[in-house]
């Protein structure tokens, strides 16, 4: 390594010795030239024939950097104007380094300006440095880069490189107590965000109940009373054995036979309401499934309108159902997508509620209001459609835009988390669908749920 550049040093001696004097002296007169621009009132013009279109480089303060020709221009340019509120101003250039590369067409030389003039009577004296790169290029030497810089009186930290340090080292401690900070800001937000989201969980699975608790009834109803039916029939089928009556004992038996596929059909029912009931409110992602997305829509319609039922005595509204017969059926998670619906339905099912509450409270201006919500379903060009209509008041224009935002809510304080209607949004766009409202004043309002035949 140490051979090497004891090579390259010999070879750049040996250029230097036989370098064109000419050569040599085109490129001090142009390096002058160049710190004349800078240092005295000469032509701004001259600068074209002395510096590169690619020019770079920076002054001796933060805002003294220009890129390209004009910006070196004008920066050359403000300093002939604060030159003219100066008084006894005189400086000396004195070149104290020149270097070349091994072929001779680039130079670095750096000159110490020692520069002096009096402001408000106050002298004022300076020394400067200015290192430029030159290149050579169609018999003319080119600026392409220079850097400005003050002198201090130490030469062994002329840089300031201590300083620098010790600010970086400072700096740098400051950003990790930072960095550490909104690290646990952030991990602290996330573990809210969590613990909300499973709140709002919870808490459309604790109006699920009251709703899945009507529904289970029905057909354990009609479990039991089958099965107490069969018991009958059981003794009446032996009562006619020992007659010897063999035709009637086989009507009976057939009917037991019915009736025990009518006590699986519906003990089936209620094991799927229950499994429906542990996946709603499991707090994994869940798997995607062939769904039948209008009885999904048909059971928990079921189960919200009797679930509000069940919590408020005094609700009061009727729903209606338009499902395509020819819908196909989806790839999705059931149980997210069954938040969406029973979410939708409830908002839907408490808008029509409060409708009708504020006309009696104004005496019944429209006595033949009846609250309705319609839930209807399509096929459409790309997927499928989902949408939830009430006849409520609508939807205020000033609040639309902000009703999928995390924690907006217009339910009375205790009543709602504002994050029904954001979780749906996300899950919605999880599949890769939207969700979207409509609304106008006293119109009712309806959302749609469009998802994508392919996800």
């Amino acid at each position: 390594m140490k051979l090497k550049k004891e090579k390259e040093q010999r070879l750049v001696l040996l250029y230097l010795i036989n370098m064109d004097t000419t050569k040599e002296k085109d490129l001090l007169h142009t390096y002058k030239l160049w710190v004349n621009s800078f240092m005295e009132d000469t032509p701004i013009s001259q600068l074209d024939d002395l510096i590169s279109n690619d020019i770079m480089g920076y002054g001796t303060t933060t805002d003294e950097r220009a890129f390209g020709v004009k910006e070196v221009k004008d920066l050359c340019s403000l300093g002939q104007e604060q030159r003219q509120y100066l008084k006894d101003y005189s400086y000396n250039l004195d070149i104290i380094k020149k270097q070349y590369s091994n072929n001779g067409e680039t130079a670095v030389i750096a000159g110490e300006i020692d520069l002096s003039f009096k402001s408000n009577k106050v002298k004022t004296e300076l020394a400067l440095r200015i290192s430029t790169v030159l290149f050579y290029e169609a018999d003319k030497w080119k600026i392409i880069h220079w850097h400005g810089s003050v002198g201090v009186e130490s030469e062994g930290d002329t840089w300031h490189k201590d300083e620098w340090k010790r600010e970086n080292e400072r700096l740098q401690k400051k950003v990790d107590e930072q960095t550490a900070e909104l690290r646990t800001c952030l991990e602290n937000l996330k573990a809210t965000q969590a613990q909300l989201i499973q709140s709002e969980k919870m808490a459309s699975l604790g109006e699920l109940t009251a709703g899945i608790a009507h529904e289970i009834q029905n057909p354990l109803n009609f479990v039991n009373n089958f099965s107490e039916l069969n018991k009958e029939l059981v003794a009446e089928a032996v009562e006619e054995l020992e007659k010897g009556d063999l035709e009637e004992t086989k009507v009976i038996l057939k009917d037991i036979g019915d009736n025990s596929e009518k006590i699986n059909h519906h003990g089936k029912r209620a094991d799927a309401i229950v499994k429906g009931m542990l996946a709603h409110s499991r707090t994994g992602k869940g798997e995607k499934a062939s769904t039948d997305l209008n009885t999904l829509a048909e059971e928990y319609l079921k189960l919200s309108y009797h679930g509000l039922r069940a919590k408020d005595k005094s609700f009061n509204a009727d729903f209606k159902t338009d499902f395509d017969p020819n819908l196909p059926k989806m790839d999705v998670i059931p149980q997210d997508i069954g938040r969406v619906l029973l979410n939708l339905f409830n908002n839907a099912f408490q808008a029509v509620s409060a409708t009708a509450l504020s006309t009696e409270a104004l005496a019944k201006v429209d006595s033949e209001y009846k609250p309705l919500v319609t839930v209807s379903t399509k096929k459409t060009d790309s997927g499928i459609e989902i949408s939830v209509s009430d006849n409520g008041s609508g939807i205020p224009e000033e609040i639309k835009e902000k009703i999928f935002q995390p924690f907006f809510t217009t339910k009375p304080t205790g009543q709602g988390t504002g994050l029904g209607l954001s979780v749906s949004y996300d899950i919605v766009k999880a599949h890769g669908g939207e969700l979207k409202v409509k609304s106008e004043a006293a119109g009712g309002s309806t959302f749609s749920i469009e998802l994508p035949t392919k996800q």
